[in-house]
């Protein structure tokens, strides 16, 4: 099948990172969600273990695969878990979706063992699906052997400060996540008991600031993931092993919201393609923001690949713009193709007749 290609504005510049305290942390990374550009790290894409900031793989798993709604009875499973938790009973009877704030404003184990248990049958079935989704995600140096994130001397779930944003980054798109998340107290009602929770996050003190997970053990140390969003850029920081976590993120997202702005590149009511006459409309479906340093735009290219296709139908899509910073891929959108009739044909025609 015939392909054309076109690029667009092609100019490079050398692009320095941000410029931060995060002198207590052996790992991190800062990373726009959207583009999933990484604007600053160290050790990124070293494996250690995570701790807690697993649970968000627990959760957004459980959201993807039951009705959040479902009514769960607690069983025995919970018997094995140790050290943080919300301390539901056996036989006790709650909703899926208020394990899930459970798990993860209190980062409670009983939380996810139940989870796990509900998901799949047991944490050894469930792990499996969490070492498939970080495949899917693109995790190269991740490990899960638990839904907790408890660890022993022998194993325990790692991963490492750039995988753990990608996740986090693809959690985010989900708005069950979002809202549990940034949600700072949960009150809970069973038919035994009644719970009130605190969200962990400290950071969630600050109006930037949209989720995150907190995390600790003896051998992993201090893990922390935030999410922000400010003037339009999504952000998040991971980082492992850091005793001084909560200024490092905050650190980090004061020094990225002085120093980058979000600019438009592609405006989904202004779209063209230029010298195509294949087809008779062509758009996207997104307006497409980057967050950019001063200066950054002169080294965008806009690169479009289409296909030609013979019967194309009203929507389908027909290509790709990739839109690249310097010689890095930064963002990809899909084009699709409009079909028009004889009349609004007739109509541009005439338009375009009255401006000539």
């Amino acid at each position: 099948m015939k392909k054309l290609l076109l690029f667009l504005l092609c100019i490079n510049i050398f692009v320095p990172y941000v410029q931060a305290s995060t002198t207590s942390a052996y790992e991190y990374v800062l990373m726009d969600m959207d583009s999933g550009r990484v604007l600053a790290s160290k050790n990124k894409d070293n494996p250690r273990l995570i701790a807690s900031i697993t649970k968000i793989m627990t959760a957004i798993l459980a959201i993807e695969n039951k009705d959040v709604a479902d009514l769960v009875k607690v069983d025995e499973s919970i018997s094995k878990s140790y050290g943080s938790g919300i301390y539901i009973s056996v036989g006790e009877e709650i909703t899926l979706l208020d394990l899930l704030y459970g798990l993860m404003l209190r980062s409670g184990n009983d939380a996810a063992i139940q989870i796990a248990n509900y998901v799949s049958g047991s944490e050894e079935e469930f792990a499996k699906l969490m070492n498939n989704k970080a495949k899917e995600l693109g995790m190269k140096n991740t490990i899960f052997y638990n839904a907790s994130g408890l660890d022993t001397e022998n194993i325990g779930n790692k991963s490492t400060a750039y995988d753990m944003a990608l996740l986090t980054s693809y959690a985010m798109k989900n708005e069950t996540y979002r809202t549990i998340v940034k949600t700072k107290k949960h009150t809970v009602k069973t038919n035994l008991k009644t719970y009130v929770w605190h969200n962990k996050n400290k950071l969630l003190q600050y109006d930037y600031i949209t989720g995150g997970k907190t995390g600790y053990t003896e051998r992993a140390k201090r893990t922390l993931v935030s999410t922000a969003t400010k003037d339009n850029m999504n952000l998040v920081v991971v980082t492992i092993n850091d005793s001084d976590d909560w200024n490092t993120h905050k650190s980090l997202y004061e020094s990225a919201f002085n120093t980058y702005k979000s600019i438009k590149v592609l405006n989904k009511n202004n779209f063209q393609v230029l010298k195509d006459d294949y087809y008779d409309k062509l758009y996207i479906k997104n307006d497409v923001f980057l967050t950019l340093k001063k200066g950054e735009s002169k080294s965008l290219i806009s690169h479009i690949k289409l296909e030609k296709k013979k019967n194309y139908q009203d929507g389908d899509k027909v290509g790709t713009n990739y839109i690249y910073l310097g010689d890095k891929l930064v963002h990809t959108e899909d084009i699709y193709a409009k079909k028009i009739s004889k009349k609004e044909s007739s109509i541009i025609s005439k338009i375009k007749s009255w401006f000539k």
